[in-house]
């Protein structure tokens, strides 16, 4: 009777443990771990090297996007005192994987200030400009884009658009994004606020100085005061621009 009531207490307590460890798979599964997602993001350029840990990196609080364990953040290297180059870099598990600082090496004064990543093959980084300087610069990426280049004058800051491969950070071609003074033709200032990716075109919400540009590239005709707020919607391979608006713009 005692060894009876002892396999009877053990088979108890084996049931219950059973039980418990059964409920424990059930609560698992039925509440996995969330995949961390951030698509977009635009803000103000911060300084970090492509030999920087990502936890240097991201206590910069830069722009950044992320998909699960894999993180992309984009801003600038400062080369001397007066010359920034954009700097791009990926992490996957807190380990680079790649990072690029040779977008851009010319004394433009250049940075790196918003992306898109769809999470997978889709990645748009957004680049400033200050002009055209000798050297390697985005050009390079932008021949028979929609805007090839800086465009006339130089200092009024710009915006770059570029399409990276995420597995090794190269660039597979890019578009220059500015106003245009409709008196003079000279280059005028442009930021970028906002992109949009639909599976086939990318939508940019910007900041236009006098003036924006139509789906030609030529000046619109603008009442109001500068700046516009201003919408592109470009083609995915940015060779075209479908539609371009401003409220005050036509």
């Amino acid at each position: 009777m005692i060894y009876s009531t002892k396999l009877q207490k053990y088979l108890t307590y084996f049931s219950l443990s059973v039980v418990l460890v059964a409920d424990l798979l059930i609560t698992q599964k039925a509440f996995p771990v969330p995949v961390q997602t951030i698509n977009s993001s635009i803000g103000n350029a911060v300084t970090f090297s492509c030999n920087d840990s990502e936890a240097t990196i991201k206590a910069k609080n830069g722009p950044k996007v992320k998909n699960g364990n894999t993180t992309i953040y984009i801003g600038y290297q400062q080369v001397s005192s007066n010359n920034k180059n954009p700097v791009t870099i990926r992490f996957n598990n807190a380990i680079k994987t790649w990072c690029r600082s040779d977008y851009e090496t010319t004394n433009d004064d250049g940075t790196g200030y918003g992306l898109f990543w769809d999470g997978a093959n889709v990645l748009y980084g957004v680049y400033s400009s200050t002009g055209s300087q000798t050297g390697n610069d985005f050009r390079r990426f932008a021949t028979g884009r929609w805007l090839s280049s800086y465009g006339s004058g130089g200092g009024p800051k710009v915006a770059v658009i570029a399409r990276i491969n995420p597995a090794n950070g190269e660039v597979n071609y890019a578009t220059f994004l500015s106003s245009k003074k409709a008196t003079d033709g000279q280059t005028n200032s442009l930021v970028i606020n906002n992109l949009s990716w639909n599976g086939t075109n990318l939508t940019v919400q910007t900041t236009s100085w006098w003036t924006p540009r139509r789906t030609n590239t030529n000046s619109m005709n603008c009442s109001g005061a500068s700046p516009y707020q201003y919408t592109a919607v470009f083609t995915g391979d940015l060779t075209k621009v479908n539609s371009a608006s401003a409220a005050t713009c036509s």
